[in-house]
């Protein structure tokens, strides 16, 4: 059913339409100012199967920016002070005393901006392609190119836009949000608008941040260097820097189940990543998951038992993110490593390339860089009192301590259940494993660009 669309009044008098959708704490996904229309945007079938997980445990907020679709059009205030009173407006219309707030792209300075003056209101912050500053986007060639051709011919402009915006592969979507463009906004008001965009500059509030912030990041955005997210994740105290595949800038296209699962799993972060929902069924396949930090007793003894605890904390930080993220179901601290176990072989491989990644990225300025070793096997283990037994265990342990430090190791029942899901696997050969009598196939996942 279509969200019922409410109106909030700003402090200027400007009406901002809004809907709320789902039960639990707010997630406002602020709009891509100063495009917006939350009426049309429903009719776009990925757009709406993008919402309803994210309204499963969370009520989404959506609301149009001023200027723009159901909100008030006559408007000619765009300052960044100005659309912070749109947020505010719909904000002060929620019954939660703490929100989160996801902000894409040139919402990203807005909500960076409210994030700093209302810390007891922010939850989450979660910035998606997005910047501290519209001139470090606007360097790029082809936010140039647009703004030549938006002079010249609105249509081809909102095509364009639209295709570079959310991928050029994207042919029906990136059409009909093209069509949403020009419905939403005029050539006039848009030009204003992005006019005063232009000088949006809140990196001098991030280092006063208090609130948990997620960069997230696509790696082929073509439109938006890594660098961009790469600069505003490090000047923000403790920020989350995401690096997903894919190249378009919209969440509800391209491999949005990974998206969805890193919001997720950032967004309940002060819960339990382990969740023993139910006794496994006798013939439950799980996929077994081992990390192990290589060379942990050599730190410790180098660097004591103080300082290594604190390089090892940055580890498990590492590592719990990731299997939040990926929907471990069963998950077990192990001294520096962690046993994980999930219903999907597919999930299982991505998180073990998403630790090897985001643990390669920290060791690009860490002062004490950590080498992860992943081993995965597939089986069906027992389950007895919140811990997991059996073969397909064991031998997911001994694949770990097999794997160098920076590897990903998986056998060949791993490989199987992901043929044709475009992993990469380089084949190890038969090695003997300590506990098993017959040589195990084992085949190396290859997680680097």
């Amino acid at each position: 059913m279509e969200p019922r669309i409410q109106y909030a009044q700003t402090a200027d008098g400007v009406s901002i339409a809004f809907w709320t959708l789902g039960d639990g704490a707010p997630l406002v996904e602020m709009p891509t100012i100063p495009v917006s229309h939350i009426q049309m945007e429903w009719q776009i079938p990925e757009w709406r199967r993008w919402y309803e997980p994210l309204a499963r445990t969370r009520t989404v907020v959506r609301y149009d920016c001023r200027g723009a679709g159901l909100s008030d059009r006559d408007v000619s205030d765009f300052s960044l002070e100005a659309q912070l009173l749109d947020l505010q407006a719909v904000v002060d219309r929620l019954p939660h005393d703490k929100l989160a707030l996801l902000a894409p792209i040139h919402a990203g300075p807005v909500a960076i901006a409210y994030a700093a003056r209302h810390p007891e209101r922010v939850s989450h912050l979660c910035l998606w392609h997005s910047w501290a500053r519209t001139r470090d986007a606007a360097s790029s060639p082809q936010f140039a190119a647009l703004a030549r051709l938006r002079n010249t011919d609105w249509e081809m402009y909102s095509e364009t836009v639209a295709h570079t915006l959310l991928g050029w592969s994207e042919g029906e979507p990136a059409h009909r949000y093209a069509e949403l463009m020009r419905e939403c906004i005029a050539p006039e008001t848009l030009n204003r608008a992005l006019a005063a965009f232009a000088s949006f500059d809140v990196a001098d509030l991030l280092p006063e941040l208090k609130v948990p912030t997620l960069v997230l990041h696509r790696r082929e955005l073509s439109w938006l260097s890594a660098d961009v997210a790469r600069g505003l994740a490090s000047r923000i105290p403790d920020a989350r820097l995401a690096f997903l595949e894919g190249g378009s800038g919209a969440g509800f296209l391209g491999d949005t189940d990974a998206v969805l699962r890193t919001l997720h799993g950032f967004l309940g972060e002060a819960e339990e990543p382990a969740v023993w929902t139910e006794p496994l069924a006798a013939d439950a396949l799980r996929t077994i998951l081992f990390t192990d930090v290589e060379g942990s007793t050599a730190l410790t003894q180098r660097l004591g038992d103080a300082a290594a605890r604190e390089v090892l904390r940055v580890h498990e930080r590492i590592v719990r993110e990731a299997l939040r993220a990926h929907g471990a179901l069963d998950v077990k601290a192990l001294g520096d490593g962690f046993m994980a176990s999930f219903s999907s072989a597919t999930r299982a491989l991505e998180c073990a390339i998403a630790i090897q990644r985001a643990s390669a990225e920290h060791n690009q300025t860490a002062d004490e860089p950590t080498k992860v070793r992943v081993g995965l096997n597939a089986g069906e283990p027992i389950a007895e009192e919140k811990d997991l037994y059996g073969t397909a265990v064991n031998l997911a342990a001994r694949i770990a301590a097999r794997a160098e430090g920076g590897e990903v190791l998986a056998s060949d029942v791993v490989r199987q259940l992901v043929a044709g899901k475009r992993f990469l696997f380089r084949d190890r050969g038969a090695v003997e494993l300590r506990g098993f009598e017959d040589p195990v196939r084992l085949y190396e996942v290859r997680w680097e660009e």
